[in-house]
């Protein structure tokens, strides 16, 4: 059984701390995020950033042509987010939004979380699932990025195995590809990480 973990109130976080300082930032596009849109032949639709954070994974999608929405549980976060964007003349739809509990009313063609399901409690997996599919235009794709089972320091968001996000998303998933990788951030060593491409089925 997993041992409940503890988080930070992203709030006050996002409030007290400079982006660059956490350990998910990372300046430019998430190679596997890059390599996936290559595998897929994506190079235009639309996508929700879910947890965009710092909302560099926004920028350099919006940078690369895609229509962005990007949404965050902490209003600070999406406030700077938002800033940074508009420092780049770039058009992205910035809104707080709880994905566990959400009010985002159209659909995407592909929906990038990369640290936001890893750090949800377990038993709100099934509402996520269903959440996420829900905004998923058909045969759209989730590209998700969560801590691996490979992962050994003690702190930090849930871990995961192939076989359980399998589990975990089969109802309205197929697991396209799933390769352990690291988290590219401000961690040394970089912790391990599982990308996955699941297509809404």
């Amino acid at each position: 059984m997993m041992t409940e973990r503890e988080f930070p109130n992203w709030e006050t976080l996002y409030q007290e701390q400079a982006v660059e300082t956490m350990p998910w930032f990372n300046s430019s596009l998430d190679p596997d995020v890059e390599s996936a849109l290559l595998t897929l032949e994506i190079n235009n639709g639309s996508v929700l950033d879910l947890g965009t954070g710092p909302g560099t994974q926004a920028i350099a999608l919006a940078e690369r042509g895609f229509q962005v929405m990007a949404t965050d549980l902490s209003e600070a976060a999406i406030r700077q987010a938002a800033a940074k964007a508009n420092q780049k003349g770039l058009e992205i739809s910035f809104r707080q939004d709880d994905i566990l509990n959400s009010h985002l009313e159209q659909s995407f063609d592909l929906i990038l979380d990369r640290g936001c399901f890893h750090v949800l409690p377990p038993q709100s997996y099934g509402t996520y699932v269903q959440t996420v599919a829900n905004l998923l235009k058909p045969k759209g794709y989730l590209l998700l990025k969560c801590f691996s089972h490979l992962e050994i320091r003690e702190q930090g968001p849930y871990r995961f195995t192939p076989e359980e996000i399998q589990q975990i998303f089969k109802e309205r998933f197929d697991l396209r590809l799933a390769k352990q990788t690291v988290y590219h951030g401000t961690l040394d060593p970089l912790p391990k990480a599982l990308f996955c491409i699941l297509e809404k089925h």
